[in-house]
C-alpha cells in the first residue's frame, strides 16, 4: 500500500508537471522527501503530508483517502476496519476498561501503551503505530467532528500508564478535552461492582447514514459487529454503564483528585448525594451545568 501511495503520488505530480523539489516546496518538504514516499523508502507519510499532498496536487481526496491502509500493517487484522469505520463515524460511545481511548491519548501515553503487546516486531512499527494514533485525533478538531462520548473505568485513572508523569500530563489532556462542547467524560467508580461490560472495552460508532457499528477488544482480540440484533443489546448494555457511572461534572472532579492523590480512600457519593449535589449545582449555575453535564448523544435518549 505504501508502493500505491508512492505511484500515485508520482503520477499525480507528473500529471500536474511539477519536479519533486517543486513539488516538496509547496508541502513544506524537502525534495528527497517526495522521492522516499514515491518509492516507498523511508519512513511513511503522516496525516497532515497526505492532506498536503492531496491539496497541492487536487487529488480530490484520494491521497487521504489511502493514508490509512498505507498504514494497515502497524495494527493487527481485528482493528483495521474498526479504525477506517470510525474514521467517517458521526457519534462515537466508548467504555474503556484500563487504558484511556486512543482519540484522546497524549502521545507519551500512546508511546506506553503501544510499546507493548505480541503484534510489535520493531521500533519503526511503534512509530508507525503512534503516527497513526495521533492522526487520528486531527478529526476530534475538524468541522465533520462526531460526537464523543466516553466512559472509563476508575483503573483507567489509576494505573500509571508510561508513569505518574505521564500519567499526570494524561490526565490534564483529558480535563481538557472535556471542555470541548462536543466532548463528554464519565467515570465509572469501582463501587459500582460488576457490570455488563467486564472483561474488555465496548466502542459503538453511528455512521453518516444512521446505521450502528458495535466493536468489543480485548488484550489480543477484537471483533467488529454489524449485526443489528447484537448492536442492541450493546447498546442497552451502554446505557446502563451511563446510568451507574458518575455524572460528568462529578467525574471531572475524581480525575482532579486523582491527580492530586487526594481520592485514595475516599468515599465516592451514593447515588442520593449525587443528586443532591447535582441539583444544588443547577440552582447555582441557573441550570447550565445540566446543559453540559446532561447533555445526549444526539438521537438517543439514555434508557432507565
Amino acid at each position: 500500500m505504501a508502493a500505491l501511495f508512492g505511484v500515485r503520488v508520482r503520477r499525480l505530480r507528473t500529471a500536474a508537471g511539477l519536479t519533486q523539489a517543486q513539488l516538496g516546496a509547496l508541502v513544506h518538504v524537502v525534495g528527497t522527501r517526495i522521492t522516499q514516499i514515491e518509492r516507498a523508502s523511508g519512513a511513511k507519510p503522516t496525516l497532515e503530508l497526505a492532506r498536503a499532498l492531496d491539496v497541492a496536487l487536487d487529488a480530490d481526496d484520494l491521497l487521504v483517502d489511502l493514508w490509512p491502509y498505507v498504514y494497515r500493517e502497524a495494527f493487527p487484522d481485528w482493528s483495521q476496519k474498526f479504525i477506517a469505520e470510525s474514521r467517517r463515524a458521526v457519534v462515537i460511545r466508548e467504555y474503556a476498561a484500563s487504558l484511556v481511548p486512543g482519540l484522546l491519548q497524549t502521545e507519551t501515553y500512546a508511546r506506553a501503551v503501544l510499546s507493548v503487546g505480541r503484534t510489535l516486531t520493531s521500533r519503526q512499527q511503534l512509530d508507525e503505530r503512534v503516527t497513526l494514533r495521533m492522526g487520528r485525533q486531527v478529526r476530534l478538531a475538524a468541522p465533520d467532528r462526531p460526537e464523543l462520548w466516553v466512559i472509563l473505568d476508575e483503573a483507567v485513572l489509576r494505573r500509571p500508564v508510561g508513569g505518574p508523569v505521564a500519567l499526570r500530563e494524561q490526565m490534564t489532556r483529558l480535563l481538557e478535552a472535556a471542555e470541548q462542547p462536543h466532548i463528554t467524560l464519565q467515570v465509572l467508580p469501582f463501587e459500582q461492582g460488576e457490570h455488563d461490560v467486564m472483561g474488555g472495552s465496548l466502542n459503538l460508532l453511528t455512521m453518516p447514514d444512521g446505521s450502528e457499528i458495535a466493536y468489543t477488544e480485548g488484550a489480543h482480540y477484537g471483533q467488529l459487529v454489524e449485526e443489528p440484533a447484537e448492536i442492541r443489546g450493546f447498546e442497552l448494555a451502554y446505557d446502563r454503564l451511563r446510568a451507574i457511572a458518575l455524572p460528568p461534572l462529578m467525574s471531572l472532579d475524581m480525575i482532579r483528585s486523582v491527580m492530586e492523590d487526594n481520592h485514595r480512600g475516599a468515599k465516592v457519593p451514593s447515588r442520593s448525594d449525587r443528586r443532591r449535589l447535582a441539583t444544588e449545582r443547577l440552582q447555582q449555575s441557573g441550570g447550565r451545568q445540566l446543559r453540559r453535564g446532561g447533555r445526549r448523544v444526539p438521537g438517543r435518549r439514555p434508557r432507565p
